[in-house]
């Protein structure tokens, strides 16, 4: 059966009473519990859950706007849609056809090729029972291991990491740790953008422990910086060698726990001669940072009650991945600082459920219950599980891997499940190739705007947040329950359905007798089943049930009674190791994967907006998200800025040796010269080209195989483009883009952004080398519902069209099109609603526009002109916080507050 525990719709003609759901937020992998307010056909409002015990009501401006995403429109992917052939326009079909279409094309390319013909890319944004029946289709139905997911790109390194030092795959620190700790090093994370409802937890930690010390190692100056102590500006990629130095002082300076070392650790000799030669001085040169720094580092960390590390994509995104996880962990088993109150090496889950998915072994190197697919033994209790015979013991592909085997004519049809692999993967050419050579593409996907859906042969309609029932793990190994709040729109269905629908129409066709696999009447059979795995393992939740987690909520593994006290690992000193030891590896320091040189002179590196999330196929539904940045830039130095000679805003193309992009430079004195810095964000739904990923280095970790997205050697080139066009216009983003989105892809330089200004709408800028022709500017036009304006300013033998379009007064519409000096004017009369005194005058450019306002805090909507005239009142931030309520909701904003306030009152210091 496909039976799923959806809500019941409201009765026909009568509202049904709101009732109250405990869920969890959909975006990072902190895991907030969130509270949705129902009426069974639509979320009426979602806030945080005071009652669990990960966030404690907390919530972060992504989360609080979860209410906003929920919609049933041209946003979603609402039926199946298919085409018989490529270059053919894709209709819709039933869903019994299309699931009937994917099993025959499956069991062909089975039938020709073998299994390892197929490949499925899944996601850590799908729940765990969903993981849980993809691997099972995949490993026991199909026979193959070419199985894996996105997290390949965010946490493989860290489990690698955690592997090969620990034993297994598990943090061994929770959050109240944070509230303990004596010292925390943040590696590798911008917690306040990334995690900010555990960085909201830090400051008050430290504002309630004055003494503690909080260490930030980053290239780049971020919010996460606001509270640090020292912070550490190391080169990209040196993180090993910083981190060999600092246990270099350590072993100098006598803070390493000889004794923890003898009766709880193996490898430690080799690591320590190795280290001799990283002393704090010839690491300097490497990292890039002061000697004196490191030894501090080193002192605060060694000398410190608890010594606690938190760590994500800075070092996970990295070639040397593995070996930057373990020499961090070296510093804890050296110093004994785990398994303690307050201490520990915690690496930061960066999605939702990338936890569950390890746990249900939805990776190509991964088995259900941690295990491994190389070993026999492993392969033969899960078979037994699962009740086939044997499972398949040829290695899978993993996620960059899987895309080089399509075009070395290997794997033949893509599954491709709840990701978006045409924005997100790096060297985007090469993954967009690999789309294209396959001879089948099936698209398992929830929202309409993704990238990869240009790809598809045939799309699936999947449900998504909340939708959905089921469980997901968060990053302190806590499970909770996913629970649905509203049936999906259209004929869309939870993940899990459409993997079993498919797998039983495969399984007749290649193997009857497993169809009853994948009978399952709802998600707490296949959790059960799941769980089962697990039993023996060192993640052990194999007496955890749906009851319990409905009567005792959340729960972390391992689980063997319910209990609201935090779960630490490893008190014992004893490790799920051969030897019951921890290890310490002998690793040495390798640098960056592809370094700068004179063609390539610039460091790049790329990373999370505030209130953004991933390829923004959810978050950039929301108009109030996007006012925090409201367009793409690339970041530079401001002495590159003076030495580039690039004027203010002007379009710079930004190459590596992958591809290139065009966009608007600006300023930032976060970061170091030589450095570059893009938001991760930007594929090809909103500027022109590949995307920020056509940039990125695919150079992989030898263990981890992930990639080093947070490096690539970058040139920055200047344009002077001749022709540019602003234009904005007010409706549904979803509608908007897709009648405007074709314009990115007729410009080198193209941006097509959702904006709250003056309410939902959409932004677009062009710029072209040389002025467009008076037909396209008529396309242009009528794209834009400009066609018959209410004014008009033009001259078309110049390329030059000004028009708005008005509606009750107020601008519904307008395009500046080779003469752009208005724009300002006419965003501030659409984001005001106040019209100027003469619209001529600002259709001509020759208005003066006032500063618009840039908005801070995205929840309570408060703007810099708001703020900053309460400081040149005299406010400090309580005083903000009373007045303005900016920083009351979800935090996110202080730092740059605090920044503000700072800024102001040295303004007025006097010379």
């Amino acid at each position: 059966m496909d039976s799923t525990a959806a809500p019941a719709p409201a009765t026909a003609g009568r509202a049904a009473s709101p009732r109250v759901l405990a869920s969890i937020c959909c975006y990072c992998g902190t895991g907030c519990g969130v509270k949705i307010e129902t009426d069974g056909d639509r979320v009426l409002k979602v806030s945080g859950d005071e009652q669990h015990p990960s966030s404690l009501g907390k919530l972060c401006s992504k989360g609080l706007a979860l209410g906003a995403t929920v919609r049933g429109d041209s946003s979603r992917v609402l039926s199946a849609q298919w085409r018989s052939g490529r270059g053919e326009p894709r209709h819709d079909i039933a869903m019994d056809q299309a699931c009937d279409i994917a099993a025959a094309r499956l069991a062909q390319a089975i039938a020709a090729h073998g299994p390892d013909a197929i490949g499925f890319y899944l996601s850590g944004q799908l729940l765990t029972e969903d993981y849980a029946v993809f691997n099972k289709l995949a490993r026991a139905l199909v026979g193959t291991n070419n199985i894996d997911t996105n997290s390949r790109l965010c946490m493989s390194s860290a489990v690698s990491g955690y592997k090969l030092t620990l034993g297994a795959d598990a943090p061994p620190a929770c959050y109240d740790d944070l509230d303990h700790a004596d010292t925390v090093l943040i590696a590798g994370s911008n917690m306040a953008y990334a995690h900010p409802v555990l960085f909201r937890r830090l400051e008050a930690a430290k504002a309630r422990k004055p003494g503690m010390k909080i260490i930030v190692v980053d290239p780049r100056r971020t919010d996460t910086c606001d509270i640090a102590d020292l912070h550490l500006a190391i080169a990209p990629g040196s993180d090993v060698a910083l981190f060999h130095a600092m246990l270099n002082v350590m072993v100098w300076d006598g803070l390493v726990d000889l004794d923890y070392i003898a009766r709880h650790t193996e490898g430690y000799a080799p690591l320590k001669e190795r280290i001799h030669e990283f002393t704090p001085q010839s690491v300097q040169e490497i990292c890039g940072v002061p000697a004196a720094d490191i030894i501090q580092c080193a002192r605060w960390f060694g000398a410190a009650g608890s010594a606690l590390s938190l760590y994500t994509m800075g070092l996970n995104q990295s070639s040397s991945g593995t070996a930057k996880n373990a020499a961090l962990i070296h510093l804890h088993l050296a110093t004994g600082q785990i398994g303690k109150k307050g201490a520990g090496p915690f690496s930061l889950t960066g999605q939702p459920n990338a936890m569950g998915g390890r746990e249900a072994g939805g990776m190509a190197t991964l088995l259900p219950g941690h295990r491994d697919p190389g070993n026999a033994r492993h392969r033969a209790e899960i078979a037994s599980l699962w009740k086939v015979d044997s499972l398949p013991e040829t290695p899978g592909h993993t996620a960059i891997d899987m895309f080089d085997a399509v075009l070395a004519g290997k794997i033949k049809v893509l599954w491709i499940a709840a990701t978006n692999p045409a924005q997100s993967m790096p060297d985007q050419a090469r993954v967009r190739a690999a789309l294209e050579a396959a001879e089948f593409v099936i698209v398992q996907e929830a929202y309409a705007n993704t990238e990869t859906l240009a790809y598809a042969d045939l799309v699936l309609p999947a449900a998504t947040w909340p939708e959905k029932d089921g469980t997901v793990t968060n990053s302190e190994r806590r499970i909770s329950r996913v629970r649905a709040a509203i049936r999906p729109p259209g004929d869309a269905l939870p993940d899990w359905q459409l993997a079993c629908r498919v797998a039983r129409g495969l399984a007749r066709r290649i193997a009857p007798a497993k169809s009853g696999l994948f009978d399952y009447r709802g998600v707490s059979e296949i959790f059960a089943e799941h769980a089962r795995s697990t039993a023996g393992r060192d993640l052990d939740y194999s007496a955890l049930d749906y009851a319990t987690l409905e009567a005792d909520g959340p729960q972390q593994w391992p689980y063997k009674a319910s209990t609201r006290e935090p779960l630490r690992l490893y008190a014992d000193g004893v490790f799920p190791t051969a030897s019951g030891r921890a290890r310490f590896l002998d690793v040495g320091y390798v640098p960056v994967a592809e370094p700068v040189s004179a063609h390539y002179p610039l460091r790049l590196s790329t990373g999370r907006l505030r209130d953004q999330w991933h390829t923004m196929s959810r978050s950039g539904l929301v108009p109030a998200l996007t006012r925090h940045a409201e367009e793409p830039f690339v970041y530079l130095h401001p002495g590159d800025i003076q030495r580039y000679k690039i004027g203010d805003g002007a379009l710079v193309r930004i190459k590596t040796r992958r591809g290139q992009i065009v966009l608007p430079a600006m300023g930032d004195d976060s970061l170091k010269p030589g450095h570059a810095w893009l938001p991760m964000h930007w594929g090809s739904g909103f500027i022109a080209g590949d995307g920020v990923n056509a940039l990125a280095n695919s150079a992989r970790d030898p263990i981890s195989h992930q990639p080093e997205l947070k490096h690539s050697a970058a040139a920055i080139e200047v344009l002077k483009y001749e022709w540019q066009a602003s234009a904005w216009v007010r409706g549904s983003i979803p509608v908007l883009r897709q009648r405007l989105a074709r314009w990115l892809a007729l410009f080198p330089y193209a941006v097509l952004m959702p904006t709250a200004i003056g309410g939902e709408g959409l932004r677009l800028r062009l710029a072209s080398p040389r002025k467009v022709s008076a037909a396209v500017l008529a396309e242009l036009a009528r794209d834009l519902r400009l066609d018959e304006a209410d004014l008009a300013f033009d001259d078309p033998a110049r390329g030059i069209l000004r028009r708005i379009l008005r509606r009750d007064g107020q601008v519904a519409a307008y395009l500046l099109a080779g003469d752009t000096r208005a724009q300002d004017a006419l965003l501030q009369w659409i984001d005001s609603g106040v019209a100027p005194p003469s619209i001529a005058q600002v259709l001509m450019g020759r208005a003066q526009a006032a500063a618009r306002a840039q908005v801070i805090c995205a929840c309570e909507n408060v703007s810099d002109l708001a703020i900053n005239s309460a400081i040149d009142a005299g406010q400090q931030l309580e005083q903000l916080k009373a007045t303005l309520k900016c920083g009351t909701a979800c935090g996110s904003c202080v730092p740059q507050i605090k920044r503000m306030i700072q800024r102001r009152n040295t303004m007025e210091l006097p010379a």
